[in-house]
């Protein structure tokens, strides 16, 4: 009977100690649980961190690539100006540039590119700029090698116009009429109308010039034209502008007065003989001695004199 009274009495006092026990167990579970919901935040907030520089690191490499793709696309458009055969191997829609530009666009056209992705477009990106740096250096040196034989043809071409040049003045030169067996015969007219040679200077009513054209096979044929100067005692050119005087060019670009000129016809190949020019003047002519000259193409092409007494 007195056990059953103690162990009922003994039930109160271990009733605490049960308690104590419970929020312990409580406590460490809330604890615990704190700590697992801490750790779990804080996983949480550090893989966010990565996946936020993943993120970052990601936008950061597609824009640096498309930054380089843009500029490739940009010096490719300079090479294709520059360079007719350049466009073609640039632009050829089954070549390798195209399908490097063609993957490079898919890869950064795609805005959920992943990293490896990405790294394989910087791969293909440093790819394309090895093929324009390349396809600049060809362009370099097709510029250069055209700059060579722009040079030369324009030597070539300076030679080839100096040439033709000196054919021409050869062949000027050589179409020159020439002037030969030149006489001057001072005549006097008789009341019968008979002429008379005479080296009496106040006797001379005209001056008879008679020479001839030597063969020449350059010239063409046709009329021909001889300036003549006739000079008397004192050098001074007899000249009257009535009896046909005028001036004409010379080679060099002067002018040179003439007494008379007279026309010629000429067949190429063959000489003229006999031609003959009557110089008559108003003055009496003076005693001394005459000179004359003929000129053709600017060129003086015979000379001779007479002397009167």
């Amino acid at each position: 009977m007195s056990q059953e009274i103690n162990s009922t009495q003994g039930t109160p006092n271990g009733a605490p100690r049960n308690n104590t026990v419970i929020y312990w167990v409580i406590i460490a579970i809330l604890l615990a649980a704190c700590i697992y919901m801490f750790v779990s935040k804080r996983n949480a907030t550090t893989q966010v961190e990565q996946t936020t520089a993943e993120l970052n690191t990601s936008d950061s490499s597609r824009k640096a690539i498309e930054n380089d793709y843009n500029a490739a696309l940009g010096r490719l458009d300079q090479l294709t100006s520059k360079n007719a055969q350049m466009d073609s191997m640039i632009n050829n829609k089954d070549g390798e540039i195209a399908k490097l530009k063609a993957n490079i666009h898919s890869i950064l056209s795609d805005s959920k590119a992943t990293a490896s992705q990405l790294a394989k477009a910087r791969e293909m990106m440093e790819t394309l700029k090895g093929k324009v740096k390349s396809y600049e250096e060809r362009i370099a040196e097709l510029e250069g090698e055209n700059k060579q034989l722009t040079t030369q043809n324009e030597v070539v071409t300076k030679e080839r116009d100096s040439t033709v040049s000196k054919n021409i003045q050869l062949k000027q030169l050589g179409s020159v009429l020439h002037v030969s067996n030149i006489r001057m015969e001072p005549l006097h007219t008789k009341r019968n109308g008979k002429e008379k040679e005479t080296t009496k200077a106040r006797k001379v009513d005209m001056m008879r010039i008679t020479f001839d054209i030597d063969e020449n096979r350059i010239t063409e044929s046709g009329v021909k034209e001889i300036d003549v100067r006739i000079t008397g005692p004192q050098g001074t050119l007899l000249s009257n502008a009535a009896y046909g005087s005028g001036n004409t060019k010379l080679v060099d670009g002067s002018t040179l007065n003439y007494t008379v000129m007279k026309q010629i016809p000429l067949q190429q190949g063959q000489p003229v003989k006999n031609v003959t020019i009557d110089w008559h003047q108003e003055s009496d002519y003076q005693r001394g001695s005459y000179g004359i000259e003929f000129y053709n193409g600017g060129y003086k092409v015979g000379s001779g004199s007479v002397t009167l007494r």
